[in-house]
């Protein structure tokens, strides 16, 4: 939506002045960290007894663990592909009541019932 002048001018200031302010913004995080030239030598200690780790890095590990195991996640393992209920007749919690109601609806009119009467003259 978003694509009018007034909107794309806006975001190039935006940007500008993020970049305006961004070396400002690095030394108050490293001031709020505690960084400074004086406590230079609390940030070798704290590397000492932590290790810095990469997140895709983190990501492969947990991979490897869930495969070692050889069980998957049963998250919706339970729940029947046609008629999304699971073992307590529950609909999966993202589906809204207008489309649990229309498989019902479609699951009643294959068992043969005839659902809900409309109203109206027969």
């Amino acid at each position: 939506m978003a694509k009018s002048l007034r909107s794309k001018w806006k975001r190039k200031m935006r940007a500008e002045k993020r970049k305006k302010n961004a070396p400002k913004e690095l030394a108050r995080l490293k001031h709020a960290l505690g960084m400074n030239a004086k406590e230079e030598g609390i940030m070798t200690d704290i590397q000492e007894i932590a290790t810095v780790v990469p997140a895709d890095k983190l990501k492969k590990e947990t991979q490897v663990e869930m495969t070692e195991d050889g069980e998957k996640m049963d998250l919706d393992s339970k729940r029947n592909k046609k008629t999304m209920l699971n073992e307590h007749g529950q609909y999966p919690a993202w589906m809204s009541q207008r489309q649990a109601k229309k498989i019902k609806g479609q699951r009643k009119a294959k068992k043969g019932g005839s659902g809900k009467k409309k109203k109206g003259i027969a």
